[in-house]
């Protein structure tokens, strides 16, 4: 099996980033909401604490690897000035013009939230730590944030497969 230079970068920021976005996502939520004092042993508290710290990095990481290879890498090729780039082809299709339309728009400039977002959840959580579990108004909006990041990062995902599906980058 081999791949075009655009395959591999599109499946590095599609699969390989938004795989370790997925994964730290899961993790991250699952310890946001176990963080509460009923729930924890102290030992159980500093493991999950630190899971939590590496989990939450881990997908701010990730995070920003896929916007910054999707804007730098991935998006240049779509929008080329061919008539068989991805973007030509769509917007020459009236059926699939919206998918330009609005689907793009969303992956160049809203899905830019996610990474911003999950930032400010893991630097949350590498600053306060365990101590998440004293202010749990702080943990609820850093676990509302976390959600609004990978909604973002979702729809932008879910718009980026059906755009490659129509219309992929070769």
């Amino acid at each position: 099996m081999s791949f075009t230079n655009h395959e591999f970068w599109t499946l590095v920021h599609g699969m390989v980033f938004g795989a370790v976005f997925l994964l730290g996502f899961a993790g991250g939520l699952e310890g946001l909401w176990a963080m509460r004092p009923h729930q924890l042993t102290a030992a159980g508290i500093r493991s999950r604490a630190l899971r939590l710290k590496i989990g939450t990095t881990a997908m701010a990481i990730a995070a920003w690897g896929t916007v910054l290879t999707g804007t730098w890498i991935v998006y240049p090729w779509y929008r080329e000035e061919t008539p068989d780039s991805p973007k030509s082809v769509l917007l020459a299709d009236p059926a699939t013009a919206d998918w330009h339309e609005f689907g793009m728009e969303w992956k160049e400039h809203i899905a830019w939230l996610s990474p911003l977002l999950a930032t400010t959840v893991a630097f949350i959580v590498l600053y306060y730590g365990a101590g998440l579990i004293r202010h749990d108004r702080l943990r609820r909006t850093t676990l509302v944030l976390f959600v609004l990041a990978f909604a973002a990062a979702a729809v932008a995902g879910l718009f980026g497969a059906l755009i490659t599906k129509s219309a992929p980058v070769v």
